[in-house]
Formats: C-alpha cells, structure tokens, sequence
C-alpha cells in the first residue's frame, strides 16, 4: 500500500491551492485563524479562514433576499440557463472538485468523482425541471368558476451541510432552488470550507456567464454560532439542514418558533435483511460497498446486517474474508477502498461502540483496529469492524458514524422486519431475497418504515431522479428528485370567476 500522501502535507496543500485556483476561489480573502482547512489524509490543517460574524451572516442574508427579488420574477427556464452553466462547469472542473474532497473528506479517488458527478447530474435534473413546476387545474362545485393552483418562489433557502457529503448536498439543495426562483445561503461543515469556496466561485462565474443577478448563493463559514443566526433569520423561510439528528433537533424547533419551515436530513441506522434464498455473492458485494464506503460515514451507510439463522455463519465468514481484504490507505491511491476517518472523534466514537458491544455478547470478527498510526500519527484510518451480535442492544439501536457493522440472526420474515424498525431512524433499508412475496412484504405498508427501501441492492448509493431522505429521527425531509421540488416554493391556491356572478361554496346563499 503507497503511504506517500499519508507523510505529505506540503503536497496535498499545493494540491488543495491549484484545484481552488482553477475553480477561481480565492481562500487568501478569508484569511484568518478562528478556522483551519485541515487534511484526515494526514490528519494536519493546510490554511487559517477567518469565522463570519453575526453581522457577516445577516449580510449575507440581505445579499440574498435582494438577489431574490429580482430572481423570483425570471422565467423559470432562463433560470434553468444558469443551471445548466453551472453543470457545464461542474464537468469541466470535476477532477479539481474531487481533489478538494479527498483533501478535506478523506474520500477515495473514486467515491469523489463520483460525488461530482452526483452534481452534475442533479444539474441536468434540474434544468429539465425548470419546465416543469407543474400546478393543477380541479373541478370547482361552481358554474362559471375555475378553480387552480400555482407554484411561486419560496425565497432565501438556508443550506446546512455535513462534512461527509462537502458537495453533493449544496447542489441537491441549490440547483432545486435556483431553479424554483429562490436564492440561496450556505453554511458548510466546518470541516469542509475549501469545497465551499470552490463551489461557490463556480456558481458564481455561471451567474456572470448568464448574466444572471449577482448573490443569489452567499457562503458563510464558521462553527455552529454561525449556523444558528441563519437558522434564527426570519428572511430564510427554509432551512434545509443534513447532520446528526442532535443536530436536528435543534434545529427544527428554532426554526418552527418563528414558523419557518425545515427540511431535515438526520442520522440513519440502516439495515438489511438477508433470506435464506438470497444471491450470496450478490449480497456480501452490495453490503461491504454500503458497510465501509466512505469510511462508514455515510448516512446510508448499511449498519445492521439481519441474516437468517440458516445463512448467517456463512454470511458472516464471507463478510469476514472480505473485510480483512480491503485496501485501507491513501485516498488518493487508485487501489485504496477505505480512506480515513475524519478526525479524532470519530475514531474514539467507534472504539467507544466497539468496547460498549463486547459486554453485551457482542464478538469481533473481524477489523476493528487503527492502521498506519506511524506513517500517519495524526490521521485516523481503520480496518472497518465485523462484529456478531446476539440481539439489538442499546448500542446497537444508535447510530455509530464509522464503518461498524453488526450481523443479526432472525428465523422469520415478520422478526426481521421488527427488528428493522426496532430503530429510532428510519433512513435506509434493504432486502436480499430471490422470493417476490418476501420483496413484496419489505416493501408493503406494514414492511420496512424508511424512506428509502431496496431489494437485492446495499443501503447506500442512492439516485438524483429519486426524492432522498427517511422518516423518525431522520427528519422526514426529501431532497433531489420527484417532487422534493415543492419544499422550495410555496403553493397558492386559485379561483376565477368567469360567470359575471357572485356564486358561494357549499350552496351558501348571502343574498338577503
């Protein structure tokens, strides 16, 4: 395994510096040291950024309702114009995109490209979308009336993003939103400021290009002060947040008291179910992508495998193979499968969970270790975690964001899917099966309770076309695809009255 990166700060900032240049981001203009862009590559910080203040982020705010004002009123598809430049943009810089992901995430090569491309093809969604924020035309009780509605802009859109997806969720958020007439105002992970930056100066260049207002996206960087004064503005009507669901709960009340609205995107605890009948192949290569990729830090990330008893040793003994064979190293090695973990916290999070199982009955099969501590004293790479479970324990049943997966044993379809839900979350869950009745019950009203539930595909890797976002303590939001649309615009509901008379609903008679 190459570890020259892992000892390689000097590079990976030089590398970090051309990839914003060529985006046209300047971080010499946010110059400070209240925040450091830092690398889990080697677990070492690359550039001081000042923190917005209270005032910064209000400005932004006003920057943003002013865009918004003249925004609400462009032609929908001329809206879209400035959409697709973005898209274009996003594919002309995409490998300087993805470098700034791995620098700051830790994704592998492979797993950053394909997030930009996650961002284009939202782009390409939402340009076809621009066409068509379709409203309805219903049958009014009344003669000579028609009876409608229409969808307007919404107006200044909150972003809240977490640091495991730096850039695909802004573009979900932000294409969606631009395209429905609002502006926009992002507050990044602290852990992620670069990307931003990146991002934003390539929105930036597409609005110029299309000669589009300026401000309708405003970045605000800094720690979670800086995320409650554009939670607490009364000019954000939507604050669309992805984090933890300690995270959410926070902020939907916030914004609820001033009644606002909230698109939650919280924690997931995601499983799947494995029958007797299943494709075993199949199965172990979806579940070790939806286990370990990303280092586990995926909200999708598959953390409870249910396995039937009949099955499970061997299930178990595959996963197990697997898992001592993955390429756990530099993110930036085309071999590398598992990069780092984000920092410090998330590793003692996963020990913490991994101590916290052994006392329950829980048996590590496999992984569970640090690796590359001396190449890499300061960054935090793991051999993703096996462990065999005897029941759903209280650690089990929480969300552990690292790559941990538990391995359950059910004996029919009906247990499986109480365990399932058994589960504060409801983000993501699968089931491998060759039996269309079983698939057919997963999928029911009385089978699994997320927002996003698979047959015979892992728990990660969703599609744009589709709406993203689970239910419980996930928040219940939907973001990308289908009709997610309609979170950012408000609904006005219509009547004309052609008949030259004055007739009322329900038969009323005011005529006296």
């Amino acid at each position: 395994m190459a570890t020259t990166a892992l000892t390689d700060t000097e590079a990976i900032r030089a590398r970090a510096e051309a990839a914003l240049a060529r985006c046209g981001a300047d971080p010499a203009a946010r110059k400070g040291d209240a925040l450091t862009a830092r690398t889990p590559v080697t677990g070492a910080g690359l550039l001081g950024l000042r923190a917005d203040s209270a005032a910064d982020v209000d400005r932004a705010v006003a920057a943003a309702r002013t865009a918004f004002l003249e925004w609400r009123t462009t032609p929908a598809p001329v809206r879209g114009a400035l959409v697709k430049r973005l898209g274009e943009l996003l594919t002309a810089h995409k490998e300087d995109l993805a470098d700034l992901v791995t620098v700051e995430a830790g994704k592998i090569r492979s797993e950053a490209l394909g997030e930009v491309q996650e961002m284009i093809d939202v782009c390409d969604f939402a340009v076809g979308l621009s066409r068509q924020l379709y409203g309805r035309t219903m049958p009014s009780e009344r003669p000579g009336h028609r009876l409608m509605e229409t969808w307007h802009p919404l107006g200044v859109v909150g972003v809240i993003t977490a640091f495991n997806f730096p850039v695909a969720v802004w573009a979900w958020n932000t294409a969606v939103a631009l395209v429905c007439g609002d502006t926009v105002v992002w507050k990044p992970s602290e852990l992620t400021p670069l990307t931003a930056l990146a991002c934003s100066a390539l929105l930036d260049r597409a609005a110029a290009d299309t000669g589009a207002p300026a401000g309708l996206n405003q970045v605000v960087l800094g720690t979670a002060e800086a995320g409650e004064r554009l939670v607490d503005s009364p000019d954000v009507p939507l604050v669309s947040a992805t984090g933890s669901t300690r995270m959410g709960r926070a902020v939907g009340p916030r914004v609820a008291a001033r009644f606002g609205r909230s698109l939650l995107e919280l924690g997931g605890n995601n499983a799947a179910v494995v029958a007797p009948s299943a494709d075993l192949d199949l199965t172990v290569n979806a579940a070790v992508f939806a286990a370990v990729g990303t280092a586990g830090q995926r909200c999708t990330t598959l953390r409870r495998l249910i396995v039937h008893a009949d099955v499970a040793d061997e299930v178990t003994d595959r996963l197990a193979a697997a898992y001592r064979r993955l390429p756990v190293g530099d993110p930036f090695h085309d071999s590398t499968l598992v990069g780092p973990l984000v920092n410090a916290a998330a590793h003692t999070r996963m020990r913490d969970a991994l101590d916290r199982a052994a006392p329950d009955g829980g048996t590590l099969v496999a992984g569970g270790g640090r690796e590359l501590a001396e190449a890499a004293p300061d960054a935090y790479y793991v051999r993703p975690a096996l462990v065999r479970m005897p029941g759903q324990t209280a650690v089990v049943r929480e969300e552990t964001f690292a790559p941990v997966l538990y391995v359950l044993t059910y004996r029919d379809l009906d247990e499986a899917i109480r365990l399932q839900n058994d589960v504060p979350q409801g983000l993501s869950a699968g089931i491998f099966t060759a039996d269309q009745g079983e698939a057919e019950r997963f999928l029911a009203a009385d089978g699994a309770d997320c927002g996003i539930v698979n047959v015979n595909i892992g728990t990660s890797g969703a599609e744009i076309g589709g709406a993203f976002g689970g239910e419980k303590e996930t928040g219940g939001g939907r973001e990308s695809g289908s009709d997610a649309w309609r979170a950012y615009m408000r609904r006005a509901t219509n009547t004309v009255n052609y008949s030259g008379r004055v007739t009322l609903a329900q038969g009323v008679d005011f005529s006296r």
